[in-house]
């Protein structure tokens, strides 16, 4: 009897750069949710409030922030604070989560990449789509503080903007750049190790430089194109712009963000894919 054609599959090294496969990361998809679901168990594990870390979080941290502003006095208008800083805190935590799951990709799974073979890739994507869960959460916390302020007097003073319609579109270039960003820090990691020390405080330093505890309104002129260099400035104005009705970035500030998140995501790609077919040699 004719067992049939005999197929076999040959896995060999590749030379010189290359970009996404993206056939191959389909083939994996599986396994991307299988990542997924180990990304949020891990977290979750041995956690009494679970999920619930995600809608404390931000609220002591709105918390902090509301008594910094009545020391520095940071003129937001009529805005109410609570919802001006919780609308900025939804963009960057999920930039900062993002960046900091995929920056130590590649020396936190050292032993799992050096017995099986798979689109290494597939670990910082899981980051990246795990995190969304955090996003989500976060954004209904944000609803209710919404919904109890709609019911005050203060309530004309904000509102859904027409930049609503572009909400999937901002948090598409959060996930897009924070995994660019931490694809970079993660094959430079995979050299030299401290790069996972300086991820810690680049954080930190870039926090500061983005505009989620003052508006961007309120830097000084000669100041504020500095900021504007910033890819995180714009998905930050654009989040509140988009919950709360606040002006959104010019068109000038759109295209510079969007245009250094393509830079950074495709040449973190491109670095990680290098490194990442040898690093196990000198992780």
């Amino acid at each position: 009897m004719n067992p049939g054609p005999r197929t076999e599959t040959v896995i060999a090294p590749t030379s010189g750069w290359r970009f996404l496969n993206a056939r191959e990361l389909w083939a994996y998809r599986d396994l991307l949710w299988l990542m997924v679901w180990r990304d949020l168990a891990s977290r979750y594990k041995q956690t009494v409030l679970g999920p619930l870390w995600f809608v404390v979080q931000p609220l002591v941290t709105t918390l902090v922030y509301l008594v910094f502003n009545k020391v520095a006095r940071i003129d937001l208008g009529t805005m109410p604070p609570a919802l001006f800083y919780l609308g900025g805190l939804l963009a960057w935590n999920y930039f900062a989560q993002t960046f900091q799951s995929t920056s130590v990709t590649l020396v936190n799974n050292a032993g799992l990449f050096g017995k099986v073979y798979f689109p290494r890739l597939i670990v910082p994507l899981s980051a990246v789509i795990s995190n969304l869960l955090a996003l989500a959460i976060q954004l209904a916390t944000f609803a209710g503080f919404y919904l109890a302020y709609k019911t005050t007097a203060a309530a004309g003073t904000f509102g859904l903007g027409w930049a609503a319609v572009l909400l999937p579109l901002l948090v598409l270039q959060v996930a897009a750049f924070s995994l660019g960003v931490g694809l970079w820090i993660a094959a430079l990691t995979a050299k030299f190790r401290d790069f996972s020390i300086v991820a810690a405080f680049m954080i930190q330093l870039w926090f500061y430089a983005t505009p989620v505890i003052y508006p961007l309104a309120q830097v000084p002129e000669k100041w504020r194109g500095l900021v504007a260099l910033n890819p995180m400035t714009m998905p930050v104005e654009g989040f509140r712009a988009a919950l709360l009705g606040t002006a959104f970035p010019g068109a000038g500030l759109c295209a510079l963000s969007v245009g250094l998140t393509l830079a950074v995501v495709a040449s973190g790609v491109l670095v990680f894919q290098r490194i990442e077919k040898n690093f196990v040699d000198v992780i």
